[in-house]
This record gives structure tokens, sequence and C-alpha cells, in this order.
């Protein structure tokens, strides 16, 4: 953990989620690190930009 930053995101509970959603978990588990790298970054920009 590391104040002021998103590091990543729960995967077990993305999977769960996306197994509650219906939405097959082989296509979550191989979408999913591309979606959170993106998300971290972009929130990792945002956080940046408040402190600046």
């Amino acid at each position: 953990m590391i104040p002021g930053a998103v590091l990543g995101w729960d995967m077990g509970a993305a999977l769960a989620m996306a197994r509650a959603l219906g939405i097959d978990l082989l296509i979550a588990a191989e979408l999913l690190p591309e979606i959170e790298a993106v998300m971290v970054r972009k929130l990792n920009e945002q956080i940046g930009e408040g402190h600046g």
C-alpha cells in the first residue's frame, strides 16, 4: 500500500463479480489485467494532478 496511489485491483473480487454477472471467467481472466493496467495508470494520473 502506498498513500496517495492505486496499485491494483483485487482480482479475486473482480472475477467473483464477473461470475455473478454471468461473464465467462476465461474471458474475464484474459481481459481484466489489461483493463486494470489502464485504470490504475489513469487513476494515478488523476491523483497526481490533485497534488500538483
